[in-house]
């Protein structure tokens, strides 16, 4: 599985953060959340890209591999 990548965020005037996801908004974090996002960015050690993609439900969730087999899916 493949890290995260192309999300950025921007904090606008009235405090509520902007998530982006290859220039495209995902998600709006206002009051305890964005205060919350922040504290966590802040920590050490703490991955920016999977933090914001795991807030705007945008990773991968480790079952597209067993997926692709599944009698359903084939084609």
């Amino acid at each position: 599985m493949t890290d995260p990548e192309g999300f950025r965020h921007q904090t606008r005037k009235n405090g509520d953060i902007v998530i982006f996801h290859h220039g495209k908004a995902a998600g709006v974090l206002r009051g305890d959340k964005a205060a919350a996002f922040l504290a966590e960015l802040a920590e050490e050690g703490a991955d920016d890209q999977s933090v914001m993609a795991r807030l705007t439900g945008n990773y991968k969730r480790g079952n597209e591999r067993v997926a692709a087999s599944h009698p359903r899916n084939r084609r």
